[in-house]
This record gives C-alpha cells, sequence and structure tokens, in this order.
C-alpha cells in the first residue's frame, strides 16, 4: 500500500449479528489499514457522518439482514451528496448472487460473500485504494 488508509467498518440497519464485520476489522488492521468501526444498528446517516468524520478512503459495510438492496444504495446516494462519492464502498455479508450486479450497478465497487479470503480482501483494498490515488494523480 502507498499508504495506511482508512477504512470504517459498519453494521447499517437492525441486524445484531457483528462477528463477521469484527474478524474484517481485526484482518484490515493487521494489513496495515486504519480501521473505525463503528459498531451495531447504524443508519446510513450515521455511517456517512462516520465517513465524514473520519476522512475515511473506503467504507465496509457488513450486512446479514437482507436489508443490502435498500441500505447500501442509501449509503452511497448520501455519501454523494456529502460530495463523498469518491469512498470506495465495499460489501460483506450474506447477498444473494442475484442481488451483486444491482449492488455494482449502484456503485458498489465489490462484494465479498461468505468464505471470502481475509488476505484475498486486504489485498483487494490496498490495490483498489492504491489505483485509485494514482488515477486522480496522488
Amino acid at each position: 500500500m502507498k499508504r495506511p488508509y482508512r477504512i470504517v467498518v459498519a453494521k447499517p440497519g437492525l441486524d445484531g449479528h457483528d462477528r463477521g464485520a469484527k474478524v474484517i476489522a481485526r484482518a484490515l488492521r493487521d494489513e496495515g489499514f486504519e480501521v473505525i468501526y463503528t459498531g451495531l444498528h447504524q443508519t446510513p446517516e450515521q455511517v456517512v457522518q462516520a465517513v465524514i468524520q473520519e476522512d475515511a478512503d473506503a467504507v465496509g459495510l457488513s450486512l446479514l439482514s437482507g436489508a443490502h438492496l435498500t441500505l447500501v444504495p442509501r449509503v452511497i446516494d448520501l455519501l454523494a451528496d456529502a460530495g463523498r462519492g469518491d469512498v470506495l464502498v465495499m460489501v460483506g455479508g450474506i447477498v444473494p448472487d442475484a442481488d451483486i450486479p444491482e449492488l455494482e450497478k449502484a456503485g458498489v465497487a465489490k462484494v465479498f460473500t461468505p468464505g471470502s479470503s481475509l488476505p484475498a480482501i486486504g489485498q483487494w483494498l490496498g490495490e483498489s485504494l492504491d489505483a485509485r490515488e494514482e488515477a486522480l494523480g496522488a
């Protein structure tokens, strides 16, 4: 990685299971990312405020509740409205394969489903953010 990127890991919605989000947060931290975990039951507005306040480079949304087609586009819209459309959005959790193209169409950079390799997630994230920095001339 070109620098230690800041990543917000969030659990939007009413889902009460956060073990996966905590595992991802710890794995990314161990890979050299600066990770901010927002905790359970975050509204899309709270997630976006955390991204803004932390000046995050990316946000990882962990969803198991089935509300991904509602909550994720809302977060993306709010990021754009706040002038932070540059934030890389990734999603993890229980997402049916048929919903992945719709999430990508909404602006999600990558969806990680159960069984995704932790090192592969960190590698993809670092490479994607490095590429974004190069494209912006940073």
